[in-house]
């Protein structure tokens, strides 16, 4: 957890699914008493730049975007740019094609050399490397996924994320069609994701997110398609996850249609977060440290509809829901003691948002 000083502010970038004629990432000012956010910058030119990953030590940031390819067909792309520390203005370096189909998550290695980007409608993971002055280079690998599992849905590989261990050893991504985990060794050397082994959750699941504890004995991904929530114990030296726990995102009482997004633990380790697309809630659970276990503490609605992503301010204080079919960001209080949300008012209108991340300038 952060604590700030009198010379620290936050800021927040919003990714969006917008055309490319109009804003799709914002940079925003954080008011840490509220937990407001206030567009200070914007940027078009990007075709859905939904997701983001953040380089603060270098002040670049990389978003998700679609290309064209030689055959005309639509592929998966991704922008970097130059953040301005004082202005928050987004500089544009390049764009540049990342897989031969679309992309729904990025993910940058903890030393910032390379992004990895899974794609949901191709079931394939990719890795492209960062050069020197923050523009992306051209693919260096691609990991095709094969199989399927038991729904409609998932009659094909579907890899919805990229998550990695504090290490930079191990990179995993959440495969929703295959209702697995596919675990890579990553070599930066080569630039390449070499297999590394897998873990299963129950037949029709689909894991979509995954975030690990702080401390990396435990980690937990969140099941899109099953509205659940299966806890792991992490093995770091082997890189090996083992399940522990499989627990509902969702009151008993509930019996409509829900689909899972995101997944956050709060930066001090005592509580763990999910997104519920449905229910249109934020499942609250606290995090038993000696098992890793969960226990379901409150349920907040979201006060909008489709909380797509979600995150934690860097100080803790705050969670911020992006609604994305209610086309705002919803601010909550985070109570430490408790773990529970409370609406703090501040809400920001924004067109379909779907990825909130934080950086801290000082």
């Amino acid at each position: 957890m952060v604590i700030l000083t009198k010379h620290q502010k936050i800021v927040a970038f919003i990714g969006s699914y917008a055309d490319s004629v109009n804003p799709g990432v914002y940079t925003c000012h954080y008011g840490e008493n509220n937990g407001s956010l206030e567009v200070i910058h914007e940027v078009d030119g990007l075709q859905n730049p939904t997701f983001l990953a953040v380089d603060q030590e270098n002040w670049r940031l990389y978003a998700l975007s679609e290309g064209v390819d030689a055959n005309g067909q639509r592929c998966g792309a991704a922008a970097s740019y130059d953040i301005d520390k004082t202005s928050g203005k987004l500089a544009l370096l390049n764009n540049e094609i990342t897989l031969p189909m679309t992309t729904c998550h990025i993910q940058l290695d903890h030393t910032n050399q390379v992004i990895m980007v899974s794609s949901y409608h191709g079931g394939m993971v990719g890795l492209s490397p960062v050069l020197a002055d923050g523009r992306i280079g051209q693919s260096a690998d691609i990991q095709q996924h094969k199989g399927a599992s038991v729904l409609q849905v998932q009659d094909r590989p579907r890899a919805h994320s990229v998550f990695l261990d504090r290490t930079n050893t191990y990179v995993g991504v959440c495969d929703l069609g295959l209702d697995k985990i596919k675990l890579y060794k990553l070599d930066l050397t080569a630039q390449k994701l070499h297999p590394h082994g897998e873990v299963s959750v129950a037949p029709g699941s689909g894991p979509r997110h995954f975030a690990f504890h702080p401390s990396y004995k435990y980690g937990y991904v969140i099941n899109e398609l099953g509205s659940t929530v299966t806890a792991f114990s992490y093995d770091e030296e082997k890189g090996e996850l083992a399940e522990i726990q499989t627990i509902s995102t969702l009151p008993d009482a509930f019996d409509g249609e829900n689909a899972c997004a995101d997944i956050h633990v709060s930066p001090d380790g005592r509580y763990l977060y999910g997104s519920n697309r449905g229910h249109d809630s934020i499942v609250v659970y606290a995090i038993d440290a000696a098992t890793g276990k969960l226990i379901p503490v409150e349920y907040a609605p979201t006060l909008g509809q489709h909380p797509r992503n979600f995150a934690i301010s860097p100080d803790g204080a705050h969670l911020l829901v992006a609604n994305k079919d209610s086309d705002n960001i919803v601010s909550f209080a985070r109570n430490a003691e408790t773990g529970k949300l409370v609406p703090t008012g501040s809400v920001l209108k924004l067109s379909k948002p779907v990825c909130i991340k934080f950086a801290v300038v000082e």
